[in-house]
């Protein structure tokens, strides 16, 4: 089966992952999966460093409609059985040609439909109208969380049967492969997300002045929009030397940054199912998240892991204080357990095997 997979090209932190995981795992598998990117950019860039066949398509801009002949001439002559998109502008264009191509059509929702064109203006709203016609014409849907099912289902009419849920996976590594953590005086927390409104990273600062605990420190991983902002509510909060704004890092920097790292914190308004979590998880650095998407299926219950109500300054001070006070030997069973529970459920290459399946099913 021959699957070509279609991204706008932009995408960083999970969406990139995504899809760059899961060609990796299908070239493993000698799988005939190809990736096209509307762009040049990140996607592309990382496809390549992992030896994916990549190939872009060179649209000139974010809506260069003159570049559809081009997409539908690809895809036709390329004879691919399904053409399986992720992202809004990736689902908007195939849905332009969708009467022109032979191919099933597959889409991904990362996120949710009705805020990926947020904030436009009247442009904006046709985007979204346009994004959820896709979602209600293409041949099979998988969404990454059950949040997201219900929404598509319920509020944008798409057709329940073409619904998949299947969970996002990473590519985790053996215990004795991950390195020893280094020695080091303080508490330290980690939150790796870009620097946007909707990741929390204010509510965080808040509630590490309202902790009140010296002996705790704070490292934001990530660049975006509201760095500066937030750079200026750690000053005004007297912080001092317990935030570092580490901006945007590498796998290979993370990793040794997560060697000094006690506890990974997501205080997110609004996730799909977080592989930075999965991430740290496979550092064996126990993990606190807001109650968003389906945190509650990656964290089972506090055996595993530190739940705070979304948006709530004092329920994420009071995780968090659990964490800090639990004993290491504890916290550092509690990471152990909750790797070997994702580990089994949440691998690349298990959630491959599941999008396969639905392959198998709607080409029959």
């Amino acid at each position: 089966m021959k699957i070509l997979h279609v991204n706008a090209g932009l995408e960083q932190g999970g969406g990139l992952s995504h899809i760059v995981n899961l060609l990796t795992e299908a070239k493993k598998e000698e799988k005939d999966f190809e990736l096209l990117t509307l762009e040049e950019g990140p996607v592309a860039k990382a496809a390549r460093a992992a030896n994916i066949a990549t190939h872009v398509l060179g649209a000139k801009g974010r809506y260069d409609l003159s570049s559809l002949k081009r997409l539908t001439a690809f895809i036709n002559d390329g004879h691919y059985d399904i053409v399986h998109t992720h992202g809004a502008r990736a689902n908007l264009f195939l849905s332009l040609i969708r009467r022109k191509i032979t191919a099933t059509w597959c889409i991904t929702v990362h996120s949710d439909p009705y805020l990926d064109f947020a904030d436009r203006g009247f442009l904006g709203k046709v985007f979204t109208k346009l994004n959820l016609h896709a979602l209600r014409n293409a041949n099979c849907v998988f969404v990454v969380t059950k949040r997201f099912a219900k929404l598509v289902v319920d509020k944008a009419h798409v057709d329940k049967d073409k619904i998949h849920v299947i969970y996002n996976g990473i590519f985790f590594h053996d215990n004795s492969e991950i390195p020893a953590k280094y020695e080091h005086t303080y508490f330290n927390i980690i939150n790796v997300a870009r620097t946007e409104k909707v990741k929390g990273q204010a509510l965080l600062l808040h509630a590490i002045k309202k902790l009140n605990d010296s002996h705790v420190r704070l490292y934001i991983a990530g660049s975006g929009s509201e760095l500066s902002n937030l750079m200026a509510l750690s000053r005004q909060l007297d912080l001092g030397p317990q935030v570092t704004f580490s901006g945007f890092m590498t796998q290979a920097q993370l990793k040794n940054l997560y060697r000094r790292m006690d506890l990974a914190v997501l205080t997110s308004y609004s996730e799909s199912f977080p592989l930075v979590l999965l991430e740290a998880s496979d550092n064996l650095l126990p993990i606190l998240s807001t109650d968003i998407g389906d945190i509650k299926v990656m964290i089972p219950n506090t055996e595993y892991g530190f739940i705070a109500k979304t948006g709530d300054v004092d329920s994420i001070v009071n995780e968090l204080r659990k964490a800090v006070n639990k004993d290491p030997k504890e916290l550092s069973a509690m990471a152990t357990r909750e790797k070997k529970y994702v580990a089994d459920h949440f691998s690349v290459k298990k959630q491959l095997a599941s999008i396969e399946k639905v392959y198998k099913q709607v080409t029959k």
